[in-house]
């Protein structure tokens, strides 16, 4: 009787055993193939704007969005009362930045400092991404170029060449974790005149910039850009360093800050700083964007 249940009971057992184990064959499959065909994860919010302070940050419009940016900067500090501790003066850039592709994007700006024009080309050579195949960091290219038109009536002989400034920085940043991110700036900037016979026409710099996020639309955000010694001789030029916080509402960005530069794009904050904090040279300004989608997207 007991012979007779174990081959009764034995063809059950063994049938069991295979239909689970071919279960765990199929999930196991399942599993495979969605870790094969997981795509990458961008990491995105690496930065609130497209500049730190007057850095350009690793981040661009879109494809499709219309950035409207203002950057204004008071007088110094240090003017006094009478100029109601720089309050009275101020400088302004105005521009438009565009995304053409996810991928690259484009701007062009009027600063009212030397009456220049500016414009750029921003292009995403890496992301940073999440997820099985990791890229630790984020690459861009930035090229520039800048003219001029501030009248001078003792130099006439100043044309179109002598007013070019030419822009070229690599962007390479990294969002450590959801609060903190980093961006390492090295720049290489041409001037095509310069004040003097011994100074040099192209410099060679390094930025570095970081983000704190303390509330969900709130961060501050410093800067520092070092410029090695006994490229301009002519004048005492010193690094630039910026401090403040961002603050997100919406479609707007607005940044509050404190800087020893006035100019606000490359070739006059990187080289030609000419104000210092141990002397109280400091300029309180903000910068403030709006996005419009101009492609929307179904």
């Amino acid at each position: 009787m007991n012979f007779k249940k174990v081959l009764v009971s034995a063809p059950v057992v063994l049938l069991c055993t295979l239909v689970s184990a071919q279960e765990i064959d199929l999930l196991q499959m399942a599993e495979d193939s969605l870790q094969t065909t997981r795509q990458p994860a961008y990491v995105t919010g690496t930065f609130k704007g497209t500049h730190i302070i007057n850095l350009q940050s690793i981040e661009a419009p879109a494809a499709g969005e219309l950035l409207f940016v203002i950057m204004h900067r008071f007088g110094k500090i240090n003017d006094g009362g009478y100029e109601l501790f720089g309050l009275d003066n101020a400088t302004m850039r105005m521009g438009f930045d565009y995304g053409i592709t996810d991928r690259v994007a484009a701007g062009i700006g009027r600063s009212t400092f030397e009456k220049t024009f500016d414009g750029y080309i921003k292009a995403k050579l890496l992301r940073q991404t999440d997820g099985r195949q990791k890229s630790p960091l984020s690459i861009s290219v930035l090229t520039g170029i800048a003219y001029t038109t501030l009248k001078y009536s003792d130099k006439p002989y100043l044309n179109s060449t002598y007013r070019t400034q030419y822009t070229t920085q690599l962007l390479i940043a990294r969002k450590i974790n959801r609060n903190v991110s980093i961006q390492l700036s090295p720049t290489w900037l041409h001037y095509n005149l310069v004040p003097a016979t011994a100074d040099k026409n192209d410099l060679l710099a390094i930025g570095v910039g970081g983000r704190v996020k303390i509330t969900r639309r709130m961060s501050i955000n410093a800067e520092y850009i070092y410029l090695p010694a006994n490229q301009v001789k002519s004048q005492t030029i010193y690094n630039s360093f910026s401090a403040g916080f961002d603050l997100e509402t919406g479609g707007h960005v607005f940044q509050v800050h404190v800087t020893n530069s006035r100019g606000m794009i490359e070739p006059a904050y990187i080289g030609r700083t000419t104000g210092t904090w141990s002397k109280g040279d400091i300029y309180f300004g903000f910068n403030i964007s709006r996005s419009f989608k101009l492609n929307k997207r179904k």
